[in-house]
């Protein structure tokens, strides 16, 4: 957890249990070759005894000699702001608390004084509340900066411990509301278990944690594996194939059951990168995706906790981000918002024309060659316009509803709208795709063919090549 040289902070409530890793760490940090400094947050909810804790904690740092960091912070507003219950508001604020510290170099660990009886309590409450195997890990032992080294010792040793030292400390008035689950867990239903049901019922539930880490790690490796080789970028959000995120592992195919529990998985992951690390997403937000890639038609999204969305464009899922304001697919427009553009063009003579079109974040180039084209030009024959039968004004633009175009080889023109059916451009692409206009008439198209009264043939002089850049 610690190596020679560290500077670890001790994140010192006030209460028995911090104040004995505090303790605990003085008395080591000869041995361990570490410098300390206390951490402490207020959370603004308690009044006078918030500060009164403040205060204290702040003594105990200067007779220790140590430095005493201090911060303040108005958790109700953050739980009102955000719509979190204050329990969950307080301990983001804490662990925001302390990752900067450790940005801003004040430590280069963060030691939390979770025991034994925590993880006990910890798990007991997720299972009340309802929780998958990855619940079942419980409090981390190490989770980047911080460390919990209290996580196999037993709350009541650590108050033997201050007795013996003659150290005081204060207990937290809120830790006895039994309103809250939590308390009511640690007040009621451990002491039943413990005392009618299962006397080493903490120990069993450490070790239950301890396990499941290890079976963590494994799913974890796997499915960052699965991950790395199915998805794909889309503009700001991941797109991944339907099939693949269904039967993520060939050696798989025909196991059902391990196939979704895998796939479960590899969905969660996807949602929580999504939601920039918000990890509160849970088995009917799964499930909802799940729905999405097995029963619904192209363009059903569905929307879910922290903005993020997710998007069935026909054979894909793509999960967009809370920053996108528009559905991240693939092409052009994921590249930008929806702007309609609208640029003339003139024909060069010789060389080439350059078109940047910002809305799309890229580039066009109209180039001239000598018809009929070279040897090494064949294969470009059919994508060639003829510059006489081009007339101004040439303009670029992205589609618009009613724009037709006629192939060659086809009776009649045909919709783009159905050509872009046809060949699965997402309904989000699809308003930002370029055409090529004369005298108000399709030309050209991004991914055709030129239209057949605009081709180049073989009495064509000068043909017209059109060709795309992203910046």
């Amino acid at each position: 957890m610690i190596f020679a040289g560290d500077r670890v902070g001790v994140a010192v409530s006030g209460g028995a249990d911090s104040l004995a890793l505090l303790r605990l760490f003085e008395d080591l940090r000869g041995e361990l070759g570490i410098s300390l400094c206390v951490a402490h947050l207020n959370h603004g909810l308690r009044g006078d005894a918030a500060d009164s804790d403040e205060t204290f904690v702040g003594g105990l740092a200067r007779e220790l000699d140590v430095p005493f960091l201090a911060a303040r912070e108005d958790v109700a507003a953050l739980a009102r702001r955000n719509h979190w219950n204050l329990e969950d508001a307080g301990r983001r604020a804490r662990y925001a608390f302390f990752e900067k510290l450790v940005r801003d170099g004040r430590c280069t660990k963060i030691a939390v004084a979770h025991t034994a009886d925590d993880q006990a309590e910890t798990l007991l409450a997720r299972l009340i509340r309802g929780t998958g195997s990855r619940g079942l890990v419980g409090i981390h032992r190490v989770r980047g900066a911080v460390i919990r080294p209290l996580l196999d010792a037993r709350r009541e040793e650590l108050r033997e411990y201050l007795r013996a030292r003659g150290q005081t400390w204060r207990e937290d008035a809120s830790n006895e509301d039994t309103t809250r689950l939590r308390a009511r867990v640690r007040q009621q239903l451990l002491p039943l278990i413990e005392r009618d049901f299962a006397p080493a019922i903490v120990e069993r539930l450490t070790n239950l944690a301890e396990i499941q880490s290890g079976e963590e790690a494994f799913w974890n490796a796997l499915v960052e594996e699965r991950l790395a080789a199915i998805q794909g970028k889309a503009g700001g959000a991941v797109s991944v194939e339907i099939e693949e995120l269904l039967a993520p592992l060939p050696q798989l195919a025909g196991k059902q059951d391990a196939s979704l529990a895998l796939s479960r998985r590899v969905i969660l992951a996807l949602l929580r990168q999504a939601a920039r690390g918000e990890s509160d997403f849970d088995a009917k937000h799964v499930q909802q995706v799940l729905h999405l890639a097995s029963k619904s038609q192209s363009g059903r999204r569905i929307e879910l906790p922290h903005g993020v969305r997710v998007v069935r464009v026909f054979e894909r899922l793509e999960f967009v981000p809370r920053e996108a304001s528009e559905p991240a697919s693939s092409g052009l427009a994921a590249r930008s918002r929806v702007r309609p553009f609208e640029y003339v063009v003139a024909l060069p003579d010789s060389g080439a024309a350059e078109i940047e079109v910002p809305e799309l974040r890229a580039r066009f180039y109209l180039k001239a060659i000598d018809w009929p084209s070279t040897p090494r030009d064949t294969k470009q024959e059919t994508e060639a316009l003829d510059a006489d039968r081009l007339t101004p004004p040439l303009v670029l633009r992205n589609w618009r509803p009613g724009d037709a175009c006629h192939f060659a080889g086809k009776r009649q023109a045909q919709k783009l709208k159905q050509l872009f059916a046809e060949g699965r451009i997402s309904l989000s692409d699809r308003k930002n795709w370029p055409v090529l206009t004369s005298t108000g008439r399709v030309a050209w198209v991004r991914g055709w063919p030129p239209a057949a009264d605009f081709s180049a043939r073989k009495e064509t002089r000068r043909g017209i090549l059109v060709r795309f850049e992203e910046l």
